[in-house]
């Protein structure tokens, strides 16, 4: 067979069954092996939009998911969505295509050292040049894009490789199991917790699989711990449980960081040093106990008195096997906090401003929602009212980026989501900002024929810089800007366009967006005055 063949055989035998991408000439050998082949192709209308599908994908599923692009230019937008997989720690393998590497009639046309340029922002970076090398390459991937800490990897495919005969197999895929953590080390945090008098759960994105999220749910029941999580921690543990505490949205100043300071022992699980400097660390006296499938990386503000390094499922699971209960805990502190915070919150839900503070609208799809349907952010202020606001009550139903926190990955992630999950409700929400930067993928939505929700937050300029630019004390200055009729936009699409022209207008539309099916873009003005700050 052709070494692309090969290459599809290997993705296959991956258990692949999407590739999303803007295919090149230098692709072609490689999609007629796809032609040829169950697994979907997706074009999309832009490569980064690719990646983001590629990488919700993976999110969603935990397997890699891939995306595909040519050469040169096709292969430079590709490198934002490559660099949010890896630094978001979503498995995901990318794919571009290269010049014949063994003879050239094009001089240097297009070519860029596009193994190198990706070296940086993915786990492994290789060219593949053999057509033999093509099954182990694969394999190896996979296996790196797949295992803890999850991210990116990427493939170069030359043309004369993709066409060049091979009588090698795919690899089989190994079966691997992650190390557990040493037992005089979970007895060590175990005695923390028992000795403490105001201990604290904090969960981070590393806890965020499935196993792990039910265990640590069997945890926080038992042992009645209270919780918070970060922004990409949210979901891991109900939040309608009557131990959460709130999410770290903003970096300091709100409620939550109240309830921080006064933790004495905190239980650190699946912390990811992306997701902003732990704050918390700066308090002396206080036990911090790290529970990751890595170990701590020490740095000024983040250096753990007591590691558990291994899984966390089971690390969860013995956890609450081997708990009894603390009688010592005051935890009156946490419940004051938590009654302040549920006020403060209902307050917001009920404001009834026009255009819309983003309080009522993280209420409104909060109620209309149930608990396994999917909400996708964008990157914007209204992302951290969501995080903040917003309780998931089920793992991955609240999908933000935290790490890259790149602006047009709304509605490409909404995309995938809905592929994954098609029996859920799923909402893409934006900022005006944003999805104009991936407005087109509208077309790959129609094409699909999926039901989906798309509200674009409008304040007709970078809302998030401009409130920060005017708290700060700078002039407003060069971030306004005119958007198209959204309405007349979402209809050139396919798609049907409704603006919201008054508060109560919102829930009501919301209905019939979920009832008419099919694609639907909100218009829904918003207004950012005041909200810059933590809402304390």
């Amino acid at each position: 067979m052709k070494g692309s063949e090969l290459l599809v055989r290997a993705l296959e035998n991956e258990g692949v069954k999407v590739v999303f991408g803007v295919p090149g000439e230098e692709n072609l050998d490689l999609l007629e092996a796809l032609s040829e082949s169950d697994i979907r192709l997706v074009v999309t209308r832009h490569e980064q939009a690719a990646g983001f599908m590629a990488a919700t994908y993976g999110r969603l599923t935990a397997k890699a998911g891939v995306c595909l692009a040519t050469l040169g230019p096709g292969a430079t937008n590709l490198l934002t969505a490559v660099a949010y997989a890896n630094l978001g720690a979503m498995p995901m393998v990318a794919l571009t295509g290269q010049k014949p590497i063994r003879s050239s009639k094009q001089g240097r046309f297009q070519i860029l050292d596009v193994v190198d340029m990706m070296d940086p922002v993915t786990k492994s970076s290789r060219q593949l040049d053999g057509a033999d090398l093509i099954g182990a390459a694969v394999r190896e991937a996979f296996r790196a894009a797949q295992s803890e800490r999850p991210g990116a990897t990427h493939l170069e495919l030359p043309e004369d490789i993709a066409a060049e005969d091979t009588a090698r197999e795919p690899i089989a895929k190994s079966v691997s199991r992650r190390p557990l953590v040493e037992e005089k080390a979970l007895q060590a945090g175990l005695r923390s917790l028992r000795e403490s008098k105001h201990p604290l759960l904090i969960l981070g994105a590393g806890a965020n699989r499935k196993q792990a999220c039910r265990n640590l749910t069997s945890f926080v029941e038992k042992s009645g711990i209270f919780f918070a999580t970060t922004q990409m921690g949210k979901g891991v543990v109900s939040e309608d449980s009557p131990y959460y505490l709130g999410t770290c949205a903003w970096s300091s100043g709100d409620y939550i960081h109240q309830a921080i300071e006064e933790a004495d022992t905190i239980l650190l699980v699946g912390h990811d040093a992306v997701e902003k400097p732990p704050f918390f660390m700066k308090k002396e006296g206080r036990t911090i106990i790290h529970l990751n499938y890595v170990e701590a990386e020490v740095d000024p503000v983040y250096f753990p008195q007591v590691e558990m390094v291994g899984d966390i499922a089971d690390a969860a699971r013995r956890l609450t096997e081997g708990w009894t209960q603390a009688t010592d805990w005051d935890n009156s502190h946490f419940l004051k906090i938590r009654q302040i915070l549920d006020q403060d919150i209902e307050q917001y839900s009920a404001r009834d401003d026009f255009p819309l503070h983003p309080g009522r609208v993280v209420s409104d799809l909060r109620e209309k929602l149930a608990p396994h349907d999917i909400i996708t952010l964008d990157n914007g202020l209204y992302k951290l009212w969501f995080a903040r606001n917003y309780p998931a009550l089920a793992p991955n139903t609240l999908l933000l980026d935290n790490a890259l926190a790149s602006m047009g990955a709304g509605l490409p992630s909404a995309i995938a989501a809905k592929m994954v999950h098609p029996e859920r409700r799923v909402v893409a929400v934006c900022g005006d900002g944003g999805f104009m930067m991936s407005g087109a993928e509208l077309e790959t939505a129609h094409r699909l024929g999926l039901d989906l929700v798309v509200i674009v937050l409008r304040d007709d300029a970078l809302g998030m810089i401009k409130a920060k630019q005017n708290d700060l004390g700078f002039r407003d200055y060069g971030l306004d800007f005119d958007n198209p009729d959204l309405v007349q936009y979402a209809q050139a699409f396919g798609a049907r366009g409704v603006r919201i022209e008054a508060t109560e207008q919102f829930a009501q539309h919301l209905d019939k967006a979920f009832e008419g099916g099919g694609i639907w873009l909100l218009d829904v003005p918003l207004s950012y005055d005041g909200t810059a700050d933590p809402p304390i």
